[in-house]
């Protein structure tokens, strides 16, 4: 009965008592204390409100309602206060509510030492509730926001993949909400998924932003791509390196500068995914081989060339085609010199010449004429990317 006195007495000063909640907070609570990030007239009403249901409890037996505590944690998420701040500010508020009590208890001789000891235990154990509810909400609008944050982050990656940014949306804005620098050189990643869902280069961004290196994700059903940042110096050396310790297959971009350019260096880097020869992981840059880059874009194209090329070869029985485009493949890989090219193939130099002749009469082109061995060339390497 006593306490209800004091309770009714405090709540005639709601007002008053939320203000100086408000003030020890700020001045106890660093996060409390920037008035950008956490309104005082926000903060105030937060620890009159909360200060009304413990009151509540006190004057009139009401059961504990933790839906103040709850608004609290979701707005100290929205807010960005951290957790710890607003869990010590929780702290401070039941604190300074507490003494207030007592103090006002003081003037009410029905009130005992047995009930303000109960008086504390109980206040206490609300702490205690309050303190849950607040850091579930709170835990719990953080994985909202941090959702929204991502889906946001998706959509504005897309945007700058496919060059479909809204017309309120500039690329260099866009950058900054992705963490990007807003000038270049950037480059594009592609790398082949092996299987739905599955990232082929799990951990990239995380790892390359630890090395300085920005950049920003998406990961597709058949592949994952990526813009990368090489403003420092390193930035292309390290990220390379990163990439490659995935032993995924990676097709890179060549470098550009102006984010407008971001989807023509996306079709570079699926070029360069695409004329990655073999089945197993690699990297290739679009820069390093132009005439693997020019059959990947023209596949059909590149077809025609192998079969008006090396037509009558491929017609050949199986063991004698595979021994002179073996053969072929390995002189081009020498430079066009027959030792080296037997010295690879372990037989004397006689015998390579003997193919190569044997190729001539074949295809009806010279290795002599530079039209016709580069017609092989590219046909050749044509082969070795669309095997089918």
């Amino acid at each position: 009965m006593g306490l209800s006195n004091v309770g009714a007495a405090l709540r005639t000063r709601l007002p008053e008592l939320g203000e100086r909640m408000a003030e020890r907070i700020r001045a106890e609570v660093e996060s409390y204390a920037d008035d950008s990030l956490t309104p005082f007239a926000s903060l105030r009403e937060s620890c009159a409100d909360n200060a009304d249901l413990l009151l509540g409890r006190f004057a009139d037996g009401a059961e504990p309602d933790v839906k103040a505590a709850q608004q609290t944690g979701r707005l100290r998420a929205e807010q960005g206060v951290p957790l710890a701040d607003t869990l010590h500010a929780y702290r401070v508020g039941f604190e300074l509510f507490w003494s207030e009590v007592v103090d006002e208890a003081r003037r009410h001789p029905e009130v005992t030492d047995a009930e303000l000891v109960a008086g504390s235990s109980e206040i206490w154990a609300l702490f205690g509730r309050y303190a849950e509810a607040v850091a579930a909400a709170y835990r719990e609008a953080s994985a909202e926001l941090a959702l929204q944050r991502e889906a946001r982050r998706s959509a504005l990656a897309e945007a700058l993949f496919t060059g479909a940014l809204a017309d309120r949306t500039t690329p260099w804005e866009a950058a900054r909400q992705l963490g990007l620098p807003e000038r270049g050189p950037y480059a594009v990643v592609a790398a082949s998924v092996p299987d739905p869902g599955q990232e082929p280069l799990p951990g990239i961004e995380a790892a390359l932003r630890r090395s300085g290196v920005a950049s920003v994700w998406r990961l597709l059903p058949d592949e994952q791509i990526g813009l990368v940042s090489l403003g420092h110096r390193d930035a292309e050396t390290v990220s390379l390196r990163a990439l490659r310790r995935r032993r995924a297959r990676v097709g890179v971009s060549p470098r550009f500068d102006s984010l407008r350019d971001t989807p023509q260096a996306l079709r570079f880097a699926r070029l360069a995914l695409a004329g990655l020869p073999g089945d197993g992981p690699g990297l290739t840059r679009f820069d390093d081989s132009p005439l693997a880059m020019l059959v990947a874009a023209a596949p059909a194209e590149a077809s025609r060339l192998v079969e008006v090329s090396l037509g009558p070869l491929l017609a050949l029985p199986e063991a004698e085609r595979a021994r002179l485009l073996q053969t072929l493949g390995h002189w081009f890989a020498s430079g066009g010199v027959a030792a080296g090219a037997a010295e690879r193939l372990f037989v004397h130099p006689n015998t390579v010449r003997y193919r190569l002749r044997r190729i001539e009469e074949l295809t009806g082109r010279a290795l002599t004429d530079p039209i016709a061995l580069a017609d092989l060339g590219a046909a050749l390497y044509a082969l070795r990317l669309l095997p089918s």
